[in-house]
């Protein structure tokens, strides 16, 4: 199981408990979509495999690609693919909406995993399955992403505000 996250916007509380949840259900990694903002953030997601990608808010890269390598996650990119369970994934922001749709009308990847628009995306395009988890920042409910890549079974869940 993979977890997705977005946007979070140094909204500590929300964070914990997306990592809880993470925790429980024992996922293989986490992918963060960007807008995590400052590096002393990154703390919560100390205990779990992590890849990030930035957003168009996270204007202290130097600092988080520092904080990253220092809590050993892998490095901090503007894009990312990866391969995970015979899938083929490609992460951006989302910030350039023409970048965005290049990649998810390639038919190169099985997944894109993009956050950005803090609204929460399930959409099936040609061959790739484009997921936004939401956000855990402005829009509300809160919520984070699972996802069994094998399957293709997505579950949104809710992070109740406490």
């Amino acid at each position: 199981m993979l977890g997705i996250i977005s946007d979070t916007h140094e909204n500590e509380e929300a964070m914990k408990m997306a990592v809880k949840i993470f925790k429980d259900r024992n996922v293989d990694f986490v992918v963060h979509c960007g807008d995590i903002v400052s590096p002393p953030v990154l703390e919560h997601f100390k205990g779990l495999k992590m890849k990030f990608v930035f957003g168009n808010n996270d204007g202290e890269r130097n600092g988080l690609i520092i904080k990253c390598k220092t809590l050993g996650f892998e490095e901090i990119k503007d894009e990312l693919e990866f391969g995970h369970k015979g899938k083929k994934f490609y992460v951006y922001h989302g910030t350039n909406n023409a970048k965005l749709d290049a990649a998810i009308k390639s038919n190169k990847y099985d997944y894109v995993l993009t956050g950005h628009t803090h609204i929460k995306r399930n959409e099936k395009m040609g061959s790739t399955r484009v997921i936004n988890p939401g956000a855990l920042f402005r829009i509300y409910p809160y919520t984070i992403a699972l996802l069994d890549a094998e399957s293709g079974k997505l579950e949104f869940v809710e992070i109740k505000r406490g």
